[in-house]
């Protein structure tokens, strides 16, 4: 009897780990967005409760120095860049990057982030041969990943999943279907569908 209660218990903590798990990968349009505070490319530490206030976007990513992964980020900088970026990945491929004429991101009065469970060593030199002008976060402990849902049972690296939070911290959007070179466009073009308003010149 001791021992069948025992097994019992065992399931049923199985069973809310299990449901707690779920839980937090079904975060939806109108939810809070989870709190997190993970350090930047830039030696920054960003809090999103300290931005309060603002529209954020958060833009997960499966891994750095990957291809996708790489297409991805470069098409968020604000920049322009006059001539092609190479980049060698982890498989040891050599890529080019064209040049860039911006994402246009920078016209919205919003802070924005791709992220990670990379380290922040490694994202850190990521976004130096990248030359990127906006901060990756990192968050190698996974706990702000599983809070947002993009990393759960089965899933060791982040879905590759954008966060779109509005100045209360309600999520006002989740895209699930990234195009990875024209995802910086992208983003911009559903900061103006929300309404996202424009930076003051």
């Amino acid at each position: 009897m001791k021992r069948w209660l025992q097994s019992a218990a065992a399931l049923a903590v199985a069973g809310w780990m299990t449901i707690g798990a779920a839980m937090g990968a079904d975060l939806k349009v109108g939810d809070s967005a989870p709190d997190f505070s993970l350090a930047g490319t830039d030696g920054k530490t960003y809090k999103l409760s300290e931005l309060r206030g603002k529209h954020v976007v958060v833009a997960w990513f499966p891994k750095a120095f990957t291809g996708g992964c790489t297409k991805e980020c470069n098409s968020l900088r604000t920049g322009k860049t006059d001539k092609a970026i190479s980049i060698t990945l982890l498989n040891g491929q050599k890529v080019e990057l064209a040049a860039s004429t911006g994402s246009g991101l920078d016209d919205f009065a919003v802070s924005f982030f791709t992220a990670s469970c990379d380290t922040p060593e490694t994202n850190q030199r990521y976004a130096t041969e990248l030359k990127l002008d906006y901060p990756i976060l990192s968050d190698p402990s996974k706990k702000t990943a599983e809070a947002y849902g993009v990393v759960h049972e089965g899933r060791e690296v982040p879905e590759r999943w954008t966060f779109y939070i509005d100045p209360d911290g309600k999520i006002l959007a989740i895209d699930k279907k990234v195009s990875t070179a024209s995802h910086g466009g992208d983003i911009a073009a559903q900061l103006k569908k929300l309404g996202v308003p424009r930076k003051e010149k």
